[in-house]
């Protein structure tokens, strides 16, 4: 049976069918946000995994090219492997989800969003993830939902509700929220420099918006939501802890993870563990999940002394930022580089610049194919965590990181008219205890000013932790959390921009929500510890970005022609174009509206490439002078190549001063002359003369 649900939202009219499709998953949700159309499901195993210590949920976002009336490219003719856009859409979802499971929750669980259709004027996105909390709301899975998802843009100043894409895209907001019935759950966003205090009223516009989405969702769930299944709880039992105590006291454990040195602590918790593993030896289902209940037991002590000790695992205090240094140019050869260490997290960056041509071309769920000019790449490998495994490319981790640390320098990168490159910045991490994402940033600001891209202001990252007692006004946020209050805590609030404001937001929790003063806090010591990183480390590696491009990175040179003349630069199937390129070594990039650019690394070869394409798109005159090569001789004259595919006739009068009998008297193939234009002949050739040149 076909039960349908609907609510106007944002001037449009979301629609959610329950019962008419996937009967058999256990929740599913056929949604139309205008003619967006989105198929949620929620599932889940029926018994536990077995041999894990963590909830095995699985979120997808899947991108069908029919929805938008494409068919896909490649020899295969179907969609493959997940976008960049549906990874960071799934971790969007995944991120206000998951702390909302039992923490004792083993069953695998999979939210599936597959996008059917798509309208411009609802982002499949924002629909994803509605449906994705209406699908586990009314399934049997236990969940302590609802929750609901909005997303703010800003155009001229003014908030929009749910934008559309073209909004979306042009806007100076990008901003995703997640929220329950009484805090904020999730914060994402993307922002041109936007103030702290109008980033916390859109925040909380956004939230206002989630609470009549959680009414909607609750009407459904009390008309077709399923009972919520039993399950066999994984939880440590207590008398496991009681004996632990015993074994290990509290002090004892304080004193283990109390270091600024992640190997020592993390040798203090082997030689802790292999105590209990003696202890409990005769007792193989403790011994089972005895990782465990090592890792609560830390949890339990490192909470504790933060919260009511007031005392950091390093020793640091609460808004105190771990020592810093940077310094640029580290890398010979490359175009730029910057390496930027904070604690035991170290990030070196290279940036490498090329012609607009390298852009990356995106084919996506958007109308039209679009194009990314900055790309930037995070790469964490094991060694950088003490750690052997195999490189296996990047996984959602190093994608979500490199695509945040991209978000906050796009609002300061200057257009391709102030600088006509494509750019590309690669973060390796050197060493891994906590937020390498906004070392990342901070090494790549850095970068990209010593390899003399004109950023319009410096950007830094920091991360803000929080540990939370019993009642919402006990709680502690940390300025520059480490790996430790990261896996302990219960936030990483991470937060770039300039001294004007925010470029992005990233926040995630292990808890239901924040409330507003936290999410207030947290912004306002972010803004500090970024002024702070930003005068007392970084400027001091490099205060502005350099003048011009280094050494070895490609020079650009930009003219712009009359477009009509493009097909004269080009020539048939491309033989003028090409050969300018095969004379010059440089490379030649020409738009649509005639805005020409040459790119190479020989100053006097580039300049030769513009001379030729200006002599080719230059309606000639009488008096022009020219420097050519002798291409043909014939009887009455021979022929110049003044430039490629571009040839003049000079007659066998006008070759010498002096009477010849026959043109080779005086010319031969392969001669380089300088002529000067008499104009057009009868043919309506452009006619040269030699003996004329002044």
């Amino acid at each position: 049976m076909t039960k349908t649900f609907t609510m106007e939202l944002a001037g449009r009219t979301l629609r959610v069918d329950v019962g008419r499709v996937a009967a058999q998953a256990n929740g599913a949700a056929f949604i139309q946000y205008g003619e967006t159309t989105v198929l949620s499901t929620a599932t889940a195993s029926e018994k536990p995994r077995e041999g894990i210590d963590f909830f095995p949920l699985s979120v997808e976002f899947e991108e069908k090219l029919y929805s938008v009336g494409k068919i896909p490219g490649g020899f295969n003719k179907r969609e493959g492997k997940a976008s960049e856009n549906s990874v960071l859409t799934a971790r969007v979802i995944d991120r206000p989800m998951r702390p909302l499971f039992p923490k004792d929750y083993r069953n695998d669980v999979t939210l599936n969003n597959m996008v059917m259709s798509v309208d411009p004027e609802a982002r499949p996105e924002l629909v994803a993830m509605l449906g994705a909390a209406i699908s586990t709301c009314i399934s049997d899975i236990p969940f302590d939902g609802p929750c609901a998802m909005t997303q703010v843009g800003m155009v001229d100043g003014e908030f929009i509700i749910n934008p559309s894409q073209a909004q979306w895209d042009n806007g100076d907001l990008k901003l995703t929220v997640a929220s329950t019935a009484q805090k904020v759950i999730m914060i994402e966003a993307g922002a041109n420099e936007i103030p702290e205090d109008k980033m916390i009223e859109a925040i909380y516009k956004a939230h206002d918006v989630n609470q009549t989405i959680i009414a909607f969702i609750n009407r459904m769930v009390a008309e077709v939501g399923k009972p919520k299944h039993s399950y066999t709880s994984c939880a440590i039992p207590e008398e496991m802890f009681a004996e632990m105590r015993k074994i290990v006291t509290p002090e004892e454990m304080e004193e283990a993870v109390f270091t600024d040195q992640k190997q020592v602590r993390e040798e203090n918790i082997r030689q802790v563990t292999e105590k209990f593993e003696e202890a409990f030896a005769d007792k193989e289902d403790w011994l089972e999940v005895l990782g465990e209940a090592v890792y609560q037991y830390q949890k339990k002590t490192v909470r504790k002394m933060i919260l009511k000790d007031h005392k950091r695992p390093d020793g640091r205090r609460i808004d105190q930022i771990r020592p810093l240094s940077a310094e640029v140019d580290l890398i010979p050869r490359v175009h730029g580089s910057a390496m930027f260490t904070r604690g035991q997290t170290q990030i070196c960056d290279v940036v490498t610049l090329a012609p607009l041509s390298e852009v990356q071309k995106v084919d996506g769920l958007d109308e039209n194919i679009t194009v990314k000019r900055y790309m930037h790449h995070y790469n964490f490998p094991s060694y950088s965590v003490g750690e052997t495994k195999p490189s296996r490319g990047p996984g959602r981790r190093e994608i979500g990181h490199g695509a945040l640390a991209e978000r906050a320098l796009i609002p300061v990168l200057p257009s391709t008219e102030e600088f006509p490159y494509a750019i590309r910045a690669v973060s390796e991490t050197f060493e891994s205890n906590g937020s390498t994402s906004m070392a990342s940033t901070c090494a790549s600001c850095m970068a990209l000013m010593a390899a003399g891209v004109p950023i319009k202001k410096m950007v830094a990252g920091i991360s803000c932790g929080l540990v939370t007692g019993e009642t919402d006004d006990d709680y502690i946020v940390l300025t520059d959390i480490q790996g430790l209050e990261d896996f302990f805590g219960d936030m990483d609030f991470k937060v770039t921009g300039t001294k004007d404001g925010i470029t992005a937001i990233q926040m995630d929790i292990k808890i239901h929500g924040l409330t507003r003063p936290i999410v207030e806090e947290a912004i306002r010591r972010t803004r500090e510890a970024r002024f702070f990183i930003m005068d007392e480390c970084m400027s001091k590696a490099i205060s502005a970005p350099r003048e011009s491009v280094g050494k070895y990175a490609p020079k650009i040179i930009q003219i712009q022609i009359d477009p009509a003349k493009i097909g004269d630069v080009v020539g048939q199937r491309g033989k003028t174009i090409n050969e300018i390129i095969e004379r010059t070594g440089v490379k030649i990039d020409i738009t649509d509206e005639g805005n020409v650019s040459v790119c190479g690394t020989d100053k006097e070869k580039m300049d030769e490439a513009v001379e030729m394409i200006k002599i080719i798109t230059t309606d000639f005159e009488q008096g022009q002078i020219f420097t050519g090569k002798v291409v043909s001789i014939k009887e009455f004259g021979a022929f110049i190549e003044f430039a490629p595919g571009k040839e003049g006739m000079v007659h066998i009068s006008k070759i010498s001063k002096e009477r010849i009998e026959h043109v080779e008297d005086v010319l031969t193939l392969g001669d380089v002359v300088k002529v000067v234009c008499l104009g057009k002949d009868k043919m309506g050739r452009i006619s040269f003369s030699i003996k004329d040149v002044k």
